[in-house]
C-alpha cells in the first residue's frame, strides 16, 4: 500500500512563525522555574533528561543560526538510545551543553530562540518558499519550520510530562503541530496500518471532551487525506489531542493509553490502526 503525496497545504509564514514564538516562550517559561533536580530527571525519551530535551531544541536553533556543530565525539556503543544517524547528530549538541547550568541554559535558550525569531520574521516569502532539506525529505523552508513547531511542542510536552506540569494543550502551536501530524496520517493508515482498499478511517481529536479536529483518511488504491469530513467511515478513533501526538511520536506504549481511546465502527481495523500510530524517528 502506497500513499499519495498529500502536499503541505498553504504554509502561512506569519502563522508558523507565531507558533514557533509561542512554543519557545512557553518552554522557556516552563524550564525557568524548575529545580536542578527537575532538570536532571529522565524524560520519556530514552537516554534524555529534561536538560537534554532543552539542549536538543537549543542546538538545532543554534545550527540554523549558522553556528558550527561542536566537535564532540559520540560513542554509539555506550549510548544505546542512539539508533540512527539523525539521533547521533542530535546527540552532539546534547553532549556539548551537558555541563551548562540551568540558569545558563535558560539564558542561551531565550537568546537563541529570540535571534531565530528575528531571522524568521525578516525572511521574504521567496526565502520561505525556497527548496530546503527537511527531516521528512525534500521540501520547502516553510515546511521545515512547520516540522520545527511539531518537534519543539513535543519536546515541551516531554518536559511537562516529566516534571508533572501539564499545560500548553491548545493554541496556535498545537494547531500547527496537528497540521504537520495530519500530513502523516495517510502513511500511518495506508502503509503502516495496512487498511484495506475501499476503507476509511476518521480520527476525532478532543480537548476537554469536545472534538477540536477531525482527520479523515480514505483508501482508494492509495491513501488520501479526506478534503471533506467523513460522515460514515469504516472505523473511527476518538482520543484527546495529547494522546494521539504522544502515541504518534512513540512516547507511550499502546497499553498505557488504550483506556483513553474510543473505537467505533470496524473495531478490528481501529485496533490495527491504533497499534500502527508511532511513525516518528
Amino acid at each position: 500500500m502506497e500513499c499519495d503525496d498529500l502536499g503541505v497545504g498553504e504554509l502561512q509564514k506569519d502563522r508558523i512563525v507565531a507558533a514557533l514564538g509561542e512554543v519557545w516562550a512557553s518552554t522557556a517559561d516552563l524550564v525557568d522555574g524548575l529545580s536542578e533536580e527537575q532538570w536532571a530527571m529522565a524524560s520519556p525519551l530514552p537516554g534524555w533528561s529534561v536538560h537534554d530535551n532543552v539542549s536538543h531544541i537549543l542546538g538545532t536553533e543554534s545550527m540554523l543560526l549558522g553556528e558550527p556543530n561542536p566537535e564532540v565525539t559520540i560513542d554509539r556503543e555506550a549510548l544505546t538510545h542512539i539508533q540512527n544517524d539523525i539521533a547521533e547528530f542530535n546527540e552532539v549538541w546534547v553532549e556539548h551543553l551537558r555541563s551548562s547550568s540551568p540558569a545558563e541554559m535558560v539564558g542561551l535558550f531565550r537568546a537563541r530562540t529570540g535571534a531565530r525569531l528575528d531571522v524568521l520574521q525578516a525572511m521574504s516569502q521567496d526565502e520561505w518558499d525556497a527548496d530546503s532539506f527537511t527531516p521528512s525529505g525534500p521540501g520547502t523552508y516553510g515546511r521545515f519550520m512547520q516540522i520545527r513547531v511539531f518537534d519543539c511542542w513535543l519536546h515541551e510536552q516531554d518536559i511537562r510530562d516529566t516534571v508533572g506540569v501539564p499545560g500548553h494543550e491548545s493554541g496556535i502551536a498545537v494547531d500547527v503541530t496537528l497540521d504537520e501530524l495530519e500530513l502523516a496520517m495517510g502513511y500511518v493508515v495506508g502503509k503502516k496500518g495496512k487498511a484495506p482498499d475501499g476503507s476509511s478511517v476518521r480520527f476525532d481529536l478532543t480537548d476537554g471532551g469536545s472534538v477540536v479536529r477531525s482527520i479523515g483518511v480514505i483508501i482508494e488504491g492509495r491513501a488520501q487525506i479526506a478534503t471533506e469530513p467523513l460522515q460514515d467511515p469504516t472505523s473511527t478513533l476518538t482520543m484527546p489531542v495529547g494522546v494521539l501526538t504522544r502515541r504518534c511520536a512513540g512516547r507511550v506504549d499502546a497499553d498505557e493509553v488504550r483506556d483513553r481511546i474510543e473505537i467505533g465502527g470496524d473495531a478490528a481495523l481501529g485496533e490495527q490502526i491504533f497499534a500502527a500510530l508511532p511513525y516518528t524517528i
